[in-house]
Formats: structure tokens, sequence, C-alpha cells
């Protein structure tokens, strides 16, 4: 990016803070979905739900980075609303996935289940910077 274009963005607002969180709900709206259908794909049907739940995940970051493109201010909100759900779903699925490692059952993935648990803890870690990133004041000036 140019800094020049870079100038423009911050003065309509999109501040460094904005622009990583947009960042990250860009790229992990598009990882997500897309692991979990390679890590469900031959279990899928036994439980829907478990596979389709990132897809909205997805959707809801992609949609958020999306209106913060477009508005930051109206954006916002939006932005911050899909990182506290991803994040209420990355905090359980974290921590089921780490005690199903410890009962030592298999994950459907085709990789190891502890690998699945520390990728799953990267997401988690990764959701609260994006959110907390996300909340940070737009300055008074932005449009």
């Amino acid at each position: 990016m140019t800094e020049k274009k870079r100038a423009t963005l911050y003065r309509n607002g999109l501040t460094k803070s904005m622009t990583i969180s947009r960042f990250l709900a860009i790229v992990i709206g598009i990882v997500t979905p897309l692991a979990e259908t390679v890590r469900r794909w031959s279990t899928w049907r036994q439980n829907p739900p478990a596979l389709f739940d990132d897809y909205i995940l997805g959707a809801f970051l992609l949609y958020g980075a999306w209106r913060v493109g477009k508005d930051v201010r109206g954006g916002q909100p939006f932005l911050a609303a899909a990182w506290a759900f991803m994040c209420g779903m990355a905090y359980y699925s974290f921590f089921e996935q780490v005690h199903r490692y410890q009962l030592g059952l298999s994950d459907p993935a085709p990789i190891s289940s502890g690998w699945v648990a520390v990728i799953k803890g990267i997401g988690l870690a990764l959701g609260v910077i994006a959110l907390v990133l996300s909340l940070k004041p737009i300055p008074r000036n932005s449009h």
C-alpha cells in the first residue's frame, strides 16, 4: 500500500488498530470455514451444526470487515460484534478440544488432536486481540 493511500485511509478513520482488526477478520473469515470443511469432510453428516457454525462465523467476520471498509464508524459495531461472536465460539471450542484431548478422544481432523487444540488456541488469542483492536475509539475528526 502506498503512503498516499495509507494517509487517505487514516484520514477516513481507518486507524492502524481497525486496519489490523479488519485484515484479521478477512483472513479468519475465509480460513476458518475452509479449515473446518477439511476437518469435518468425512463426518459432517453426523453433526451438521458443528460444520456450519463456522460458516456463520466466517460470514459474520467478512460482513463486519466489509462494513468497516465502507464506513468505519458505522461498521465498527458490526466488526466488534463479529469478533465477540467469534471469541465466544472459539472459547468453547478451544476448551472443549483441550478436554477431549485430555480424555484421549480423537478428532476428525487429518492432523493430531493436539495440533487442533494449538490451532484453536491461536485462533482464540487472535480473536481476543482483534476484538480489543476493533473497540478502540475512532478519532472524532474521522468520517
